[in-house]
């Protein structure tokens, strides 16, 4: 017999009647009035497979209320009805045991409501006692991890295959920096990973390198390189040769620029040529004159008297300069001076006295600068110096008295035999040197006036001016 459901209110469902569903059969046919046909999945059937008494199923041991398998269910019926049961159906103990859906019982029973919101408390999940299997796993995880985050694949230059008559095959997606916590892609190893972690990361970066990417070209080199490949026509050629062509102003500007150059090029030639070479070379020149004529007086093949134009016939000495030069006859730039060689007043209006003379003035010319420029530091004498000439046959020795600093070229009275300015009052035996001024060039002439003051034959020695 079914249990009465307690504290029934009679308002809710009508009035209550005891006995009404006692009857074989009566229970099943009240459950099918209450089914929702559009719940029931085929006309006929009930919606749910708990609204039949024989389908309850008994309670398992352990969930809710336990009954042994022998106690009777309230929920069946005892009785003969329920003693035999049918062919076909279902017996308790053949029946599925499934989970019991109190929502769908409820809306078989009372109809389509609103479930309510009652918060249910989710049970505290249970650690399980760590086994020998889950700590090795653990530890497994962890070492993996490690190798993960320690592996760092750099990109490497793999070089592409050559072209095949075959369909090429999809280039290989490039595997970047890859970690379990889905940080990028990471290609799959094509073979499983044998060995240690230093061979796993030696694999890792050899699969792990970038192929080089041509550089894209630009957009001018792009330009040009179509212009190139386009074929020119006659006209364009024209006009491109045209253009490739210097104007006039450029072509005149580069040429006197390069004149320019050449021109500075020669002037420091030149330069190099006055300053340094003639000197090199009137040295040279001067120094084997001297000799000359020092192995003629040794021969005796030179005596006083006339001498032609640039022969040498006496040496001049300023211990003072350190000046040892031969004095040659005339003042011819070519023949004498540029040789490094003091010429001697002897031509014309200009002649002078030799040395040997009783009276007169014996003057003398020199290069200041270049060309051996023996007379450069004659402004430094003063009263008193002494200069030697040295000929053949004696030494004649001059002191140094008064030097006229600057003077015009055209004035020839300071080589007169009496000099004015020189402080001379009388005719004597007298020596002038002359030679350019200011240096490195040839607008005045310098003047240093002296007179004789020993006369030494050869045979008694050189005198003490030149022995000290």
């Amino acid at each position: 017999m079914t249990a009465l459901r307690p504290e029934h209110d009679a308002g809710q469902d009508g009035p209550y009647e005891q006995g009404a569903y006692e009857a074989a059969g009566a229970f099943e046919a009240a459950v099918d009035q209450l089914a929702d046909p559009l719940n029931d999945p085929l006309p006929g059937q009930h919606a749910s497979q708990w609204s039949s008494s024989d389908g309850i199923p008994s309670e398992e041991p352990g969930r809710g209320l336990h009954r042994a398998p022998d106690q009777p269910s309230p929920a069946q019926p005892q009785g003969p009805a329920h003693s035999q049961a049918p062919q076909g159906a279902q017996t308790p103990e053949q029946t599925p045991r499934e989970w019991y859906d109190p929502e769908g019982f409820e809306r078989d029973w009372y109809g389509q409501q609103a479930p309510a919101q009652v918060p249910r408390a989710q049970p505290a999940p249970v650690p399980l006692p760590p086994d020998d299997e889950t700590v090795g796993l653990r530890a497994a995880a962890a070492r993996h991890l490690a190798d993960q985050a320690l592996t760092v694949r750099q990109p490497v230059f793999v070089p592409e295959p050559e072209p095949e008559p075959e369909p090429e095959p999809e280039p290989e997606p490039v595997s970047g920096l890859g970690s379990e916590s889905g940080a990028g892609p990471e290609k799959a190893d094509p073979e499983p990973r044998t060995g240690g972690r230093a061979e796993r990361r030696r694999a890792a970066k050899g699969r792990g390198r970038r192929r080089a990417e041509p550089r894209p070209e630009s957009a001018a080199s792009a330009t040009a390189s179509a212009a190139a490949a386009k074929p020119m026509s006659r006209v364009e050629a024209r006009r491109a040769a045209r253009a490739a062509k210097d104007s006039p102003a450029v072509v005149a500007s580069r040429v006197v620029g390069e004149l320019f150059i050449s021109l500075g090029v020669l002037m420091l030639l030149f330069v190099t040529y006055q300053l340094w070479w003639t000197n090199v070379r009137a040295d040279q020149y001067a120094g084997k004159e001297t000799h000359k004529i020092q192995d003629d007086w040794a021969k005796g093949d030179r005596n006083p008297g006339v001498f032609e134009a640039g022969q040498g016939f006496a040496i001049i000495h300023i211990p003072k300069l350190d000046v040892v030069a031969p004095i040659a006859e005339g003042i011819s730039k070519e023949k004498v001076l540029d040789r490094g060689m003091v010429g001697h007043y002897s031509e014309g209006t200009l002649r002078t006295a030799m040395p040997s003379a009783k009276k007169g003035n014996f003057a003398l010319a020199g290069h200041r600068n270049t060309h051996g420029e023996p007379f450069r530091y004659i402004n430094r004498l003063r009263p008193g110096d002494l200069i030697v000439v040295e000929t053949q046959d004696a030494y004649y020795t001059y002191e140094a008295t008064r030097t006229l600093p600057q003077t015009s070229p055209s004035n020839v009275s300071v080589i007169g035999p009496v000099p004015p300015g020189s402080g001379f009052t009388g005719p004597g035996r007298y020596i002038t040197l002359t030679t350019c001024t200011p240096e490195f060039t040839s607008t005045y002439r310098l003047i240093v006036w002296g007179k004789m003051v020993d006369e030494r034959p050869r045979s008694k020695g050189k005198p003490d001016a030149l022995v000290g």
